[in-house]
């Protein structure tokens, strides 16, 4: 397998050794920001029993709110690929934008503008010093992959990580196919 280095953009696959992790095992994350001060993600593949209405009642939207990661999970977090209509919005990659004017994306969702395969929400999000990633990557607790989806924003959550490690092959496909909790086995 080739080792690829962290960048916006890319994917951290989380690896089976940590399955113990609470916040990350099987998880997949977005990179969003990779730059000498860390990085930021968001877990892509963990779904939160929330919809966004559920948590910010003005929006009358019934979209899925992802868990982002442990950090800051009071904060509700976004990426889409709606430049043009959510302004002040930063590119990742690949027509993939984090954030941008709350006030006018309110109004958009309310006005049902928005489809749900344009806009993903997380409750807080993943984060590490460059030392501490790089570390992690070491210990093998991290593969980096590309982006290979047409739209990330599109892909179902449930088979995301099993796909990633199909795709590593060898070892990975046992632990692909492997029950979430390996005591019920």
């Amino acid at each position: 397998m080739v080792e690829l280095t962290p960048s916006k953009g890319k994917l951290l696959v989380s690896e089976p050794s940590i399955l113990n992790d609470k916040s990350f095992n099987r998880s997949v994350i977005y990179l969003s920001e990779h730059n000498k001060d860390g990085c930021i993600g968001f877990i892509i593949n963990k779904p939160t029993q929330f919809i966004l209405n559920d948590l910010i009642h003005e929006i009358n939207c019934d979209f899925k709110v992802y868990n982002g990661g442990p950090v800051e999970q009071e904060n509700l977090y976004f990426i889409h690929k709606l430049p043009n209509l959510i302004p002040n919005s930063i590119e990742i990659d690949k027509d993939i934008y984090w954030g941008g004017d709350f006030d006018i994306l309110t109004d958009l969702l309310n006005n049902n503008t928005i489809k749900p395969t344009d806009i993903r929400f997380f409750l807080g999000y993943s984060g590490w010093s460059v030392s501490q990633l790089k570390e992690e990557l070491e210990e093998s607790t991290w593969t980096v992959v590309d982006n290979n989806y047409k739209n990330i924003l599109e892909v179902e959550s449930n088979d995301i990580w099993k796909n990633q490690l199909l795709k590593f092959g060898g070892e990975y496909q046992i632990w692909a196919n492997a029950p979430k909790n390996p005591n019920l086995n």
